[in-house]
């Protein structure tokens, strides 16, 4: 302990800062049990028990949120997973260093972008105008017509996803990347003095081998299932034509905890989605351990 006190005191502003930005305001949640108004004191207020929670799980407005929230995670969980990891293996097949290099850069720089240029860039693609989707799609005689993409809610979910891809792959692969680099050269040369191809040596060898990295970010990635794959792109591609389908409980917190004024409702909502979160972040956990793979704690 005392030949550690550097680090410890080095952590002490993290410390701070976790204290006062993430569990301080959980004084707030006392707003979800009751009816709160602005410009009286938390402790002044009618207390109405789980009367919003209640009316939350009878809306069907949240019915449909919660939908939402939890289809556009899942695409945006398992395409993220199946491109990063299969990006990675690929990219660590290149042997051209410059090539490789260059390949990593470009994809990981997306990363860098703020989600009002993505969504830009993703409505300018998507565009009935000049957008290059649909101009690429009607030089291949795909469609006749162009199509209004984000102005019909059976494509959101995808173009959430897609996006979503976009942005994230080349950083995503990057935690791959470094697991492969991990596994000892001498597994490679064996397989290869056994006959084994790149493909055989893929999947007996490096597949297991960042096997434990896999299960580690998976667990990480179901705590926040209830994210929706982000706030921004939903809020930002989202329109009154395809509302049905794009707003999420984030999206459902702003809108009646700061448009509408509904703190506590709003805050029901917040409570739900975190705590939903955590347990299926211990549920994952315990998942893992009971399959013999690695767990969080």
């Amino acid at each position: 302990m005392i030949s550690q006190r550097q680090l410890i005191f080095m952590s002490f502003p993290l410390l701070i800062y976790v204290v006062i930005f993430h569990y301080a305001p959980i004084w707030g949640w006392l707003m979800a049990f009751q009816q709160y108004k602005p410009g009286f004191s938390i402790m002044d207020q009618k207390w109405v028990g789980l009367d919003q929670f209640k009316f939350l799980f009878l809306d069907e407005g949240f019915t449909r949120v919660l939908r939402n929230t939890i289809a556009m995670s899942l695409i945006s969980l398992v395409l993220g997973f199946v491109t990063a990891i299969g990006f990675a293996i690929m990219l660590n097949e290149v042997r051209q260093k410059f090539f490789k290099r260059s390949i990593q850069t470009i994809s990981y720089l997306p990363h860098f972008l703020s989600w009002v240029i993505v969504t830009g860039i993703v409505s300018t693609s998507l565009s009935t105008e000049d957008g290059i989707v649909n101009v690429v799609l009607m030089k291949l005689h795909l469609i006749d017509s162009p199509i209004l993409w984000l102005g019909e809610g059976k494509y959101f979910w995808g173009i959430v996803g897609a996006a979503n891809v976009w942005k994230e792959v080349g950083w995503n692969a990057i935690i791959y990347l470094a697991a492969i680099a991990s596994i000892s050269p001498s597994l490679y040369e064996a397989a290869e003095i056994d006959g084994a191809g790149r493909f055989r040596k893929m999947m007996h060898i490096t597949m297991p081998g960042i096997r434990p990295v896999i299960t580690i970010l998976l667990i990480m990635n179901i705590g926040w299932m209830l994210n929706g794959g982000g706030f921004e792109v939903q809020y930002f591609l989202g329109n009154g034509q395809v509302s049905d389908y794009s707003e999420t409980i984030d999206i459902f917190v702003l809108k009646y905890g700061l448009k509408i004024g509904n703190y506590s409702l709003g805050t029901a909502a917040g409570i739900f989605k975190t705590v939903v979160s955590i347990v299926l972040l211990f549920l994952a956990n315990r998942i893992a351990h009971r399959m013999g793979e690695e767990k969080l704690i």
